[in-house]
């Protein structure tokens, strides 16, 4: 016999985060806290839409979740196709069943979750003006970090141009790998020709240079585009196999990102990635801007898989009153204490 109880907690950015969708300062999260009464043995996950972004930020969330993990009281078993339009919720409840079933916060067996491996990870540079993101950039160049991710499209592009300039001035592009995300903030009569001026500073690869949707002429894109294409917001209610197949082969972009709290939980972003590898299409794994709970289960199955490169799981340590877990980040790397303090998360999550 199964109970699930659901806890929200508004959480509060150390500094505003600029994303495509505004400035966040604060974020709301559900927790799921998943019990098997018979045993006391218990799961969390993490329910966290975004704002004007996630494909289930619906009014209506509330409802849908406590409907939703009713159903799993029930019947002991998640609704998959249920919830294919609520990618978060799906998340939070396979990643607390996952908890559940491992037993404590180590939800795979991995060289990382035993602490003998740490995942390399960029360092994101947020947008921001010339003189902030520029500030940035020197920090994260003296932490050690090797891949550096800029947001684009917020300032001048030539200012943007500057920067990107201003790395390489000090690095090689073996020695720091450069990744920008546009945000869809370039038009198609445009983007061919700034994707021709980015790739003179030997770029790694460029997301979401147009704004979602336009297929045909991403299809364009990333055929004629000196510079990879990885796609991320395209994926963003693209929730069944059949739809996937279609953008995959329409669009044939170089990459995909998968996001789990956008992307179709677990079992979608697996989904995505089985055909991915089959359309020859690489990927990597990116948090969205989950407290640490989420981002424990992303970083611990992203640790499963072979993605490409460094991943994008830094997020963690946005938060002012984030729940503390053991992870670090170490140089370059995302590293899982196996011996650290373990969270009270029973007592954290009902106070």
């Amino acid at each position: 016999m199964y109970q699930i109880e659901i806890r929200t907690k508004l959480l509060h950015f150390k500094q505003p985060a600029g994303t495509s969708r505004g400035v966040y300062t604060t974020r709301k999260v559900w927790y799921i806290l998943w019990t098997d009464v018979e045993s006391g043995r218990y799961g969390v996950g993490e329910c966290a839409p975004l704002p004007a972004l996630s494909w289930d930020d619906v009014p209506d969330y509330d409802q849908v979740l406590a409907h939703a993990c009713k159903q799993v009281e029930k019947t002991g078993e998640i609704d998959r196709e249920a919830l294919l339009d609520y990618p978060s919720m799906l998340f939070g409840l396979e990643t607390a069943l996952q908890h559940l079933r491992a037993g404590g916060l180590r939800l795979w067996s991995t060289p990382f979750s035993e602490g003998k491996e740490g995942i390399p990870i960029n360092g994101l540079i947020w947008m921001g003006d010339f003189e902030e993101m520029h500030r940035r950039i020197e920090e994260k160049m003296q932490q050690g970090f090797r891949c550096i991710k800029l947001k684009i499209g917020a300032i001048d592009f030539e200012q943007e141009l500057e920067l990107l300039k201003h790395i390489r001035r000090h690095f090689t592009s073996e020695e720091i790998v450069l990744r920008v995300d546009a945000n869809g903030a370039f038009t198609p009569t445009e983007a061919l020709n700034k994707l021709q001026r980015l790739a003179e500073w030997e770029l790694h690869s460029i997301e979401q240079p147009l704004r979602a949707g336009q297929w045909e002429e991403m299809a364009h894109l990333c055929a004629a585009s000196p510079l990879p294409i990885a796609l991320d917001e395209e994926l963003i209610g693209v929730n069944r196999r059949n739809q996937k197949i279609e953008l995959l082969d329409r669009i044939r972009p170089q990459y995909i990102i998968l996001k789990p709290s956008l992307h179709g939980g677990i079992s979608g972003s697996e989904e995505w990635i089985e055909l991915a590898t089959e359309r020859g299409i690489d990927y990597w794994i990116t948090s969205a801007l989950e407290s640490n709970i989420g981002l424990n289960a992303i970083a611990q199955w992203s640790a499963t898989l072979h993605p490409t490169g460094p991943q994008g799981l830094g997020t963690g340590a946005l938060f002012t009153d984030n729940i503390d877990f053991p992870l670090e980040i170490e140089g370059d790397c995302l590293w899982f204490r196996p011996e650290g303090k373990v969270p009270d998360l029973l007592n954290r999550l009902r106070s």
